[in-house]
């Protein structure tokens, strides 16, 4: 049984489709890469995996539950979670 399953998810913004029918598994254990050229929807995923946006389509689970009603932080929770590619995510605030 696959720990992350998604399943025929799509993503459109307006007339654009961002995410087609895009369906895998990930086993526990595994690691899996997503690769492709530049607009070619691999952010957009991250985001429907973690819920930061929200699928016009399909399906996602995450060790046998549906996410599709689960929020971000509660994604958070159960260990799905992603990082920014801005570092800088609080400009007026240092360490």
């Amino acid at each position: 049984m696959a720990l992350l399953s998604v399943l025929n998810v799509t993503r459109r913004f307006g007339g654009i489709v961002a995410v087609d029918d895009v369906s895998f598994d990930v086993e526990a254990g595994r690691i899996v890469g997503l690769i492709g050229p530049n607009g070619a929807g691999k952010t957009t995923v991250f985001n429907l995996i973690t819920r930061l946006e929200r699928p016009d389509a399909g399906e996602l689970s995450f060790d046998g539950a549906s996410l599709m009603r689960t929020p971000p932080h509660r994604v958070a929770a159960r260990g799905i979670a992603r990082t920014f590619q801005n570092v800088e995510l609080f400009p007026t605030m240092s360490v």
